[in-house]
């Protein structure tokens, strides 16, 4: 409310002046403060099991910090842990071995899939889901599950893949596909990456299968009628229809197995029993930062590999989208 007063300034005029009323606080009632309530576990969890770790890094990789000694025992060191980092012969190789699994098993999962989830998508009506089930098991198979019964597989002496490689050289014209001796997978360097390339890609195509097939589900069969009535082959329809429609979730797609790759850990650690293999040639660098925390005892340097992870992770997203961006994503 507002209250009206005369104004004294002469005696032969009788302006009004309005003076505004003192404002009343507005109480909050209970209800007020509910949805913030009911959000605020997110939160919370967020805050403690998100947010401090990623600060608490942070500041680790700028400090000495002995773990079993507390936190009293942490010292700043600048840039130390960053420069110990970049210089150790073991993180650059654990870097290319990283790069090498990422491409290896990373790049065939999609020119797998891409055909794969076509063929699904056109040929199985009825028995779509369950195809595309058997294809997606092995994304929700326990890691360890799938590690040992590959183990087995590539056993040196009793190893099914070993005993298909010397059936197959049996038949004429093919003995050169047989070594001399077999094949020891899992115990020297040149094999064991493809190994391990070969477990990845096994249990992520599934997925990728999975992520295609539900763009290719939302692409208008008006497409596909008209230009059959053009007289389009079905590899023209798929190369001119089919390819360009799913930039999108190529994009989308092709983002997770870079940042999945580069942090690749569980397949080779379980593989190798945590120690790299034979030269370390499986090593990873998720796997070194790891060794390097718990194994060697070293948290600053172990926070600083992961930020650096964490900046060539950012800079090859950023080139991945660059790279769809300038080939027409939205085309």
């Amino acid at each position: 409310m507002t209250s009206l007063r005369r104004s004294t300034t002469g005696p032969d005029t009788l302006p009004l002046t309005v003076t505004p009323a003192p404002a009343k606080r507005r109480r909050l009632k209970p209800w007020h403060w509910a949805p913030y309530l009911f959000i605020s576990p997110f939160f919370i969890l967020f805050a403690v099991f998100g947010l401090f770790p990623l600060l608490f890094s942070l500041v680790t990789a700028f400090t000495h910090f002995d773990p079993y000694a507390g936190l009293s025992s942490m010292g700043f060191v600048g840039f130390e842990n960053f420069q110990f980092a970049l210089g150790d012969e073991w993180l650059w190789k654990s870097f290319w071995n990283t790069l090498w699994l990422g491409v290896v098993s990373g790049a065939p999962q999609h020119l797998v899939a891409i055909p794969l989830a076509y063929f699904i998508h056109t040929s199985f009506k009825r028995w779509r889901n369950a195809v595309l089930g058997a294809y997606f098991l092995p994304y929700i198979t326990s890691t360890v599950a799938i590690a040992l019964i590959f183990t087995t597989l590539l056993s040196t002496d009793f190893g099914i893949v070993n005993v298909t490689i010397q059936e197959v050289a049996r038949i004429p014209g093919l003995h050169w596909l047989a070594p001399a001796e077999n094949i020891n997978w899992m115990g020297k360097a040149q094999y064991l990456k493809p190994a391990v390339a070969m477990v990845v890609f096994w249990r992520y195509v599934g997925f990728n299968t999975v992520l295609y097939l539900a763009a290719l589900q939302t692409i208008p069969k008006d497409l596909y009628e008209a230009a059959t009535m053009d007289g389009a082959t079905r590899w023209q329809q798929f190369r001119h229809i089919t390819l360009p429609l799913l930039k999108p979730m190529m994009f989308f797609g092709v983002t997770l197995s870079v940042i999945g790759g580069l942090q690749l850990f569980e397949e080779p650690y379980i593989l190798t029993n945590g120690r790299g293999g034979t030269d370390q040639a499986a090593m990873t660098t998720a796997m070194y930062m790891f060794r390097t925390a718990f194994e060697f005892n070293d948290m600053g340097t172990a926070s600083a590999i992961s930020w650096l992870l964490f900046i060539c992770i950012a800079v090859l997203t950023w080139l991945t989208n660059k790279a769809f961006a300038r080939g027409g994503m939205d085309s």
